[in-house]
Order: structure tokens, then sequence, then C-alpha cells
């Protein structure tokens, strides 16, 4: 880590200037680790995934202004370079609630968004496929693994993914998901309901 998270998000009011410095150098390694990722696999790979955690549980790290300032002209530059310089689709995983910041993170280019932490507010997933389910493609929020994949019964499981695919695969844009990763603790058989229920679904 370079910098410890808390006294990140302090940089952010108190040292913009320093800020902007680490932000910059930080860019100058992805571009070009971008460009190489574009120059051997961009016309093969169906899409680059970012990973920036922006959300807790029950918000943004940041307010959308202090998104807009610091990370979505980067955001866009990298996007904007990988649609310029390949065919992939540009893919971001963000966990916790980032409703708030997903206009912007629209603009900024992204197409797919992941894990869909619909467990965490303003993150429902009706709310998310009506607002935005024209404008981005949702990769996840299929199912809960912190309450309902680990603790359902099979036919609970069957419900509940059965229901979710009602909502966000309306109009398209969607790829089945978990929220998260599928836990130790999680009965095999409630697994298998899952799958099944996808496949039930889509038959």
């Amino acid at each position: 880590f370079l910098r410890r998270m808390d006294y990140f998000l302090m940089d952010l009011v108190m040292e913009p200037v320093k800020v902007e410095a680490l932000l910059d150098a930080l860019m100058e390694h992805h571009l070009s680790t971008l460009e190489n990722v574009c120059h051997a696999v961009g016309d093969i790979v169906d899409m680059v995934k970012f990973g920036d955690d922006l959300g807790m549980t029950n918000g943004p790290f940041m307010s959308p202004e202090t998104y807009q300032k610091f990370f979505k002209p980067r955001h866009k530059q990298l996007c904007d370079f990988a649609k310029k310089n390949s065919s992939m689709h540009t893919y971001l995983h963000s966990c916790g609630s980032i409703y708030k910041l997903i206009p912007d993170l629209i603009e900024a280019g992204f197409e797919i968004l992941n894990p869909v932490q619909t467990n965490c507010r303003d993150m429902e997933p009706e709310k998310l496929k009506k607002e935005f389910g024209k404008e981005v493609t949702f990769w996840g929020g299929g199912i809960d693994t912190a309450s309902v994949l680990n603790h359902g019964k099979p036919e609970e499981i069957r419900r509940h993914v059965l229901d979710r695919l009602e909502i966000f695969n309306q109009g398209g844009g969607y790829v089945f998901n978990t929220v998260h990763n599928i836990l130790p603790d999680v009965p095999p058989e409630n697994i298998v309901a899952m799958f099944d229920a996808v496949q039930e679904f889509n038959s």
C-alpha cells in the first residue's frame, strides 16, 4: 500500500496537490501497463478490468464532487485509451454502495459494473436497473453471499436467484454472478441450487 486508506481520504481534503502528484505518477504506470495489454490482447479478450473500491456499506468513500475532481478524469483517460486502442469493453470492480457515483462512472466510460453489492444502501436491484439499466451492464448482484447463499435453503436460493434474474435481465445488459466471493461456509447444495436456477431461467 502506498498510503493508509484513512490518511489518503484525509489527504484528499488537506493535501490535494500531493494527491494529484501521486495519482499522476500512478497514471503513468497504469497507462503504460494498459498500452501493453491493448497491444498484446486488445483484439482477443472481451474486456479489461479495473479495480477501484469506492464504496462502503452506507455510501461512497467520498462525495461525487471529490470523485469528479480527482478520479473521474483519470478513469476517463484509462477508458478512452482502452476504447481507442482495443475492442475491449471497460469493466469496473467496486464494492459497496456506489449509487451516487454511478452517473459519473458511466460518463467516465465504464460499460460494466461489478459486483453490484445489493445488500448496501441505495443498491436495490429495481432501483439500479430502472435508473441505469440502459446505460451500463450489471455484472453481479445475482445472490447475496453474506446472508442468503450461506444461510438459505435450496428452494429459497432458487426463488432468490429467479427474482434477481427477472429484475436485472429486463432488456438485457446483465451478466449473472454472485454479489461477491462464495464463502467457505456455503453448503454445496446451495451452490448447485443457484446454478440450477440460472439454467431454469435461461431455458
